[in-house]
């Protein structure tokens, strides 16, 4: 189960990481949007988070069927 839950967080880690990159990088560019940037930078943390609950429980599912 580790196994699986581990190499499961490790996309979704990755991929918040980009997504806070990203948004940081175009708040420097343009400091007015921020406000907006940031609130799509949360929808896309959230879903990214999505995947790694999904892949804790599929390890759950693994384990306990």
């Amino acid at each position: 189960m580790a196994l699986a839950v581990g190499l499961g967080m490790i996309g979704p880690g990755i991929g918040i990481g980009l997504v806070v990159a990203k948004a940081i990088e175009a708040m420097g560019r343009n400091p007015s949007a921020s406000g907006q940037i940031q609130t799509t930078m949360f929808i896309g943390i959230a879903f990214t988070e999505a995947l790694a609950i999904f892949a804790l429980v599929i390890g759950f599912i693994i384990k306990f069927a």
